[in-house]
């Protein structure tokens, strides 16, 4: 009966949130209050409730303060000169351009937020797209792919959650996946120049000056994250240039300088020029002490955020401004971790996952049974597709690793092993990152999908052969 009701708990919310019927905080709330209800433990609730928050409360607090230092970062202009630096590398050869996409959207996506990425990446490099006639479904499908690599640090999203579901240290789950991270990573960059090259053999290697002279048009481009009055809100402005001026039918000579394409406005009063060195140092000190677990993870961001916000903005009232600004992200990421502790409390404190793993394990042929982890990786690729991270990580995650603990398969090999499908899982139709990528860049939704899907579910493969070659997973 627990074996029933535990899959239809699931089922539930899954259906759901994939219909938007409800929240995900709030189905991760109500669902399991009622099943747990429907089994005759409604009195429990509250200590399986209480037990699951103080579980969680150091996950929640890491992805509150890392959204908030790298927000902060972004504001300041750290990643600034990078992105200029990536547009004069990119100058007008389409190879470079798609490599650039590429590293631009990996770079970017240090602040865990899909959609802060691709509104960064999309603005900086759709210029360029759209003036050399290169196909905007390579830079979609490039962004996409590198952001899905990168979605996999600790303060993205999926590897807190899988953190989350299996009640591991999302430290020991992340640092030992880095070498496969990084070959899967090097894969999307040796793809974006396989791509790069075919598309350079379309159009050929042409100068800005070449393709300036082609009829003038005037796009809707977003040039501002975080910009103009510094409260994080966007401008859509006319034209390429983020400039002054931008909003006006500026002159196409504009265009003829590489620093012309602005992906972040450049005069944005959030920025700190003069403390440019000192948020890098901190930055890589923050980055070091996390690899080499000099402390907590999350007390590492809860130091780095409260420097960060202290050295670039001294005064309360723009400390405030600036924690106003990303206070959105910060409470749907947290609202979401304590909210989780309902659902995986119920799962685990009525049995209902003990139930569900033996039918698992009695379903799963013998000789699979010392590879889940395998099986997991392999699975996480459709899993995260269809069903969002919420519904696969709290919810078929921790079935499949009582059913691996059953064969001696570890916990955080299993969660390692989830993370495999991340890279398929940023071009799903339940990720409303995804909406934000093919809207910016005009491309159709089904045009993104079937130009993606192929390569990034090779790039899982790699990513997980990777694991298994280095005795990871």
């Amino acid at each position: 009966m627990l074996t029933i009701l535990g899959f239809a708990m699931i089922a539930t919310f899954l259906v759901l949130i994939m219909m938007k019927k409800m929240s995900p905080i709030a189905a991760l709330v109500l669902i399991p209050a009622l099943f747990c209800v429907f089994v005759g433990q409604g009195a429990k609730l509250g200590d399986y409730v209480l037990d699951g928050v103080t579980d969680l409360a150091p996950t929640a607090a890491m992805l509150m303060f890392a959204i908030v230092y790298f927000g902060v970062m972004i504001d300041v202009g750290l990643f600034d000169p990078i992105v200029r630096g990536i547009l004069k590398f990119c100058k007008a050869d389409p190879m470079r351009i798609v490599v650039g996409t590429a590293l631009l959207a990996s770079i970017v996506s240090l602040d865990g937020d899909g959609s802060t990425t691709f509104m960064i990446t999309v603005s900086a490099m759709y210029p360029l797209y759209k003036r050399l006639k290169m196909s905007l479904v390579v830079m979609t499908g490039v962004a996409a792919m590198a952001n899905g690599v990168m979605n996999t640090l600790p303060w993205g999203g999926p590897t807190a959650r899988a953190a989350t579901a299996l009640k591991l240290d999302a430290s020991e789950i992340f640092v030992p996946m880095i070498p496969a991270l990084l070959v899967g990573l090097a894969f999307v960059f040796v793809l974006s120049y396989v791509l790069g090259v075919r598309e350079r053999r379309r159009l050929g290697v042409l100068t800005l000056d070449d393709v300036l002279e082609e009829e003038k048009e005037t796009e809707t481009v977003l040039v501002g994250a975080g910009g103009g009055s510094g409260d994080g809100k966007v401008d859509l402005r006319k034209g390429a240039t983020g400039g002054a001026g931008a909003g006006t039918d500026a002159p196409e000579d504009d265009a003829r300088d590489e620093d012309g394409f602005q992906g972040l406005d450049p005069n944005r009063a959030t920025l700190r020029p003069k403390l440019y060195w000192f948020n890098a140092l901190l930055t890589v000190t923050l980055l070091t002490a996390m690899i080499m677990e000099w402390l907590p993870i999350p007390v590492l961001f809860l130091l780095g955020a409260a420097l960060a916000l202290t050295v670039n903005f001294p005064h309360i009232p723009d400390q405030k401004a600036r924690l106003a600004a990303h206070a959105d992200n910060v409470l749907n990421v947290a609202g979401m971790v304590f909210a989780a502790a309902v659902f995986t409390g119920v799962l685990q404190g009525t049995g209902m996952v003990d139930n569900m793993a033996k039918w698992m394990v009695d379903v799963i042929p013998e000789g699979m049974g010392p590879h889940m982890a395998l099986v997991t990786g392999v699975l996480s690729l459709p899993l995260t597709y269809f069903m969002s991270n919420d519904g696969f990580y709290f919810g078929v995650l921790p079935v499949l690793a009582e059913a691996g603990a059953a064969h001696g398969v570890s916990p955080v090999e299993m969660a390692r092993a989830s993370l495999v499908g991340q890279p398929l899982h940023m071009s799903s139709p339940l990720v409303p990152a995804v909406y934000v990528l093919v809207g910016m860049a005009k491309v159709e939704f089904g045009d993104h999908t079937k130009f993606v899907v192929k390569w990034a579910a090779l790039t899982c493969l790699v990513i997980l052969g990777a694991g298994m070659l280095f005795g990871i997973i």
